[in-house]
């Protein structure tokens, strides 16, 4: 099989920790509210949280606004960036963030 015929997936949502590394403070909470501006611009859904954003779309999609995270840090002079990804994608059904949280949120109040 050749593997120009393999597709990515239509959905998925991943949780990703973007560090911009070696810059001049111990905080970047100013790169990382670039980000998340940059999400907001995407028109993905995203949610952050106090270790990372949960974004959602489609994998080509979702895959480019992290990829574009970095282009912006490094355009800035940012010469390394790290990021860890956890990503999951279904196809017996369309799940969001959402979901899987309310999922488990109905098991613990016993409904």
């Amino acid at each position: 099989m050749s593997t120009a015929a393999i597709k990515t997936p239509p959905h998925c949502c991943a949780d990703f920790c973007l560090i911009p590394m070696g810059v001049d403070s111990a905080s970047v909470s100013p790169y990382i509210a670039q980000v998340q501006t940059l999400l907001k611009e995407s028109g993905l859904e995203y949610h952050m949280h106090a270790n990372g954003t949960t974004v959602e779309g489609s994998w080509d999609a979702v895959m480019k606004v992290i990829g574009q995270a970095h282009g912006m840090l490094h355009d800035q002079g940012v010469v390394r960036v790290h990021t860890d990804i956890r990503v999951g994608s279904r196809t017996d059904k369309h799940e969001t963030a959402k979901s899987k949280v309310a999922s488990v949120e109905r098991i613990l109040s016993g409904k």
